[in-house]
């Protein structure tokens, strides 16, 4: 069976995820209060997590995992950068426009007949689960800065 079509698509939610954990990573110097970078942090370890299984089920049908976020990585330090400039408020909308754009990414991947069951499953079951966990919860800190 020809698995090049999974692991191209599979390889552009890495990209993403890549570009997710670069992203909060730039966030949390905005943050330097201990509560409020702790939910940063956690958001950031499910984007970690989300790497290592979509790595994983590369590697599982023989295919090379992207290590770089390539353009997403770029657009997504362009967008943060702006946001760390204007406050904690931006930074936040921005980091739950990028939650809400890995949604529509996932869902795409859902729709996609060459995305083989297992990761189909997990995106049900845990990546999407996550992606709005983590918009509640930037919603949350946002409003009470």
């Amino acid at each position: 069976m020809n698995h090049q079509k999974c692991i191209e698509m599979c390889n552009g939610l890495l990209r993403g995820e890549l570009a997710a954990i670069e992203t909060y990573r730039q966030a949390l110097e905005k943050f330097p209060d201990p509560a409020e970078a702790m939910v940063l942090e956690e958001v950031l370890e499910t984007h970690r997590q989300h790497v290592h299984k979509l790595q994983e089920h590369v590697r599982s049908m023989n295919g090379s995992p992207s290590h770089e976020s390539g353009a997403w990585g770029d657009f997504a330090r362009a967008v943060e950068g702006t946001a760390k400039m204007l406050g904690g408020s931006a930074a936040l909308q921005a980091l739950i426009a990028g939650e809400k754009h890995g949604i529509g990414e996932y869902e795409d991947a859902l729709n996609d007949p060459a995305v083989m069951l297992t990761i189909q499953q997990i995106i049900r079951s845990e990546f999407l689960p996550d992606l709005q966990r983590n918009v509640s919860r930037l919603d949350t800190l946002k409003r009470t800065l």
